[in-house]
């Protein structure tokens, strides 16, 4: 099951969508505050079921990504770089259905 890693580094908190692997699948921004990395989740699990919130991308060295934006446009997430435009694909469609439904584990 998909899940929520909730993390706090120094003074700012973020969090990282992880698959049933552990893997991670979405990395947030830095957030000043702990209620706004919240809402940043509550954002993901909001938006993550419409594809029309990613934009698949590919890195200057080459290497498929995708970002997914909240209803205001502004990124909630950014993946790692995947190996082909396929496994990004594959790696979107693991957002969809994990994110929705995924508990949040606070390691804060």
């Amino acid at each position: 099951m998909a899940y929520f890693d909730l993390k706090r580094s120094v003074n700012q908190y973020m969090f990282n969508l992880r698959g049933d692997n552990h893997e991670v699948m979405l990395t947030s921004e830095r957030y000043t505050t702990k209620q706004s990395a919240q809402e940043g989740i509550a954002s993901v699990k909001l938006n993550a079921s419409y594809d029309s919130k990613y934009r698949r991308l590919t890195s200057l060295s080459q290497k498929p990504y995708f970002t997914l934006a909240g209803a205001n446009g502004e990124v909630l997430g950014t993946s790692e770089p995947y190996s082909s435009s396929s496994a990004r694909d594959a790696g979107i469609e693991s957002v969809k259905k994990g994110a929705p439904s995924a508990p949040t584990k606070d390691n804060t």
